[in-house]
């Protein structure tokens, strides 16, 4: 009898061969298929290219086959904590296509629905929409962007049965459903193999139509890319001022009964001070919604609320979905705020939030699509940089992340606005900073129309 069950991941990924393009999925360390990628570190298969969102770390998930030289070519959308993944892409060792995240997830997803291409708006006015199609909709540009297959999709799942059908754990779901549904051949790796029957069908997040291979796991680590914990904040409040600052003053724009999504680095910190009552319901990209404040390390680390029920029940109302649906709330303006860090703001309301040509190079994760798409986009940053240079500029120097998107800025000194026809308009000023002071730190003119009040924060 025909059957999809293999024994292990060596029986299960005989015919990967070296040149194979492969969807792998995850967000972070979160649903890589671990043993996947050992038995590919394994064979000691060569000029791979990887579908991945992310690349893992140095020394695990994708990481390991990136130490190993056996992957050509990666196509992503955010180098996350890999360092080694940087520095293969800025010595141009390694072939790197960055893709907005949500553009990724709907890539693939476009791939499994026979969907050839489809228009987004993210990208439009940055190097991503470089010899691309644009067209106007309604009086918004859009660009084209071509579907996204592969010759393997190699998945992790919660349980699994004889046939297939899976179950994914917490935001362990992320790319895992549609990179399966756009692999020719999709070989799924499971922490629980169960017979047929054991699966309520109601229960199921991806039919088995989509697998066609599948086995049981053994030896999963579930590491943790990154966790911040209490005691971490209570650092950065200590050791930071001028964050805290900004954080409680952006803890001001939002309302209750808001659904908000919060950036990494100071936007972060901003659920910390959302008053106690308020009905918040925070948004993150790896597919969860949940009224906030969530347990500080599971915000500033998504990845880790795989771990399990335990974690979820901590967050009330929450509500858990694929990277496909957590970008199709984004593109469809369901957020009514969206609060994100910046390297450089422009006086029309560009923004510069993820690449310094040759220096660094993070990814644009999901930021692209949020300021392309969201109505209320607010930057959380330092007024000036290390070297002292100012971040609010007349025009970007650094490569775009959105155009004219950004309404406002809250920074260490000051919160400004961009307004309609361009240009800085002063609105609040930080305890104890004078205008002169700020005005010396804005590259950009300052306009200043009334008396300017300092920052409503304790």
């Amino acid at each position: 009898m025909n059957t999809k069950v293999f024994k292990d991941a060596q029986t299960a990924l005989f015919d990967v061969s070296s040149g194979a393009r492969i969807m792998l999925g995850g967000f972070g360390l979160a649903g890589i298929p671990e043993n996947s990628i050992a038995e590919l570190s394994r064979k000691g298969v060569k000029d791979l290219t990887c579908i991945s969102n992310e690349a893992g770390v140095d020394d695990f998930g994708l990481g390991i086959l990136l130490k190993n030289k056996q992957i050509k070519c990666m196509i992503s959308s955010f180098i996350g904590e890999n360092e080694l993944f940087e520095e293969q892409l800025l010595s141009g060792e390694l072939e790197v296509k960055l893709v907005p995240q949500g553009t990724l997830a709907e890539r693939i997803r476009a791939a499994g629905a026979g969907i050839p291409a489809f228009f987004t708006p993210a990208g439009v006015g940055t190097e991503v929409a470089e010899g691309k199609e644009i067209r106007v909709f309604q009086g918004k540009e859009y660009l084209l962007e071509e579907a996204l297959s592969a010759d393997f999709a190699l998945v992790k799942a919660w349980k699994g049965d004889l046939e297939g059908n899976l179950v994914f754990h917490g935001t362990a779901r992320n790319f895992n459903p549609m990179m399966a549904q756009a692999g020719k051949i999709t070989i799924a790796e499971v922490e629980e193999l169960l017979p047929l029957g054991a699966l309520d069908p109601d229960e199921v997040h991806l039919p088995g139509i989509y697998v066609n291979r599948i086995f049981q796991g053994k030896d999963y680590q579930k590491r943790i890319e990154h966790r911040t914990t209490d005691k971490d904040l209570a650092q950065i409040a200590v050791y930071d001022a001028q964050k805290e600052i900004i954080a409680k003053r952006l803890a001001l724009e939002i309302k209750d009964g808001d659904y908000v999504n919060l950036g990494i680095g100071i936007p972060t910190m901003v659920a910390n001070h959302i008053p106690a009552g308020m009905r918040v319901i925070l948004q993150s990209e790896n597919g969860l919604l949940g009224i906030g404040p969530f347990p500080p390390e599971d915000l500033v680390d998504p990845e880790v609320i795989n771990a399990g029920k335990q974690t979820i029940s901590m967050i009330p109302g929450a509500s858990l979905f694929s990277s496909v649906d957590s970008f199709a709330m984004i593109r469809g303006a369901h957020i009514d705020v969206t609060i994100l860090g910046g390297m450089e703001v422009s006086e029309k309301g560009d923004l510069a939030n993820w690449k310094i040509p040759g220096k660094q190079v993070k990814g644009m994760g999901g930021a692209m699509d949020l300021v392309a798409s969201a109505p209320n986009i607010i930057v959380a940053m330092l007024h000036q940089n290390k070297d002292g240079k100012s971040k609010l500029l007349k025009t970007c120097d650094l490569p775009l992340t959105g155009k004219s998107c950004v309404r406002r800025v809250v920074t260490d000194l000051a919160v400004i606005d961009i307004l309609p026809e361009g240009g800085f308009l002063l609105v609040e000023r930080a305890p104890g900073v004078s205008i002169e002071k700020i005005k010396a730190a804005t590259a950009a003119e300052l306009i200043i129309r009334g008396e300017i009040k300092e920052m409503p924060i304790n």
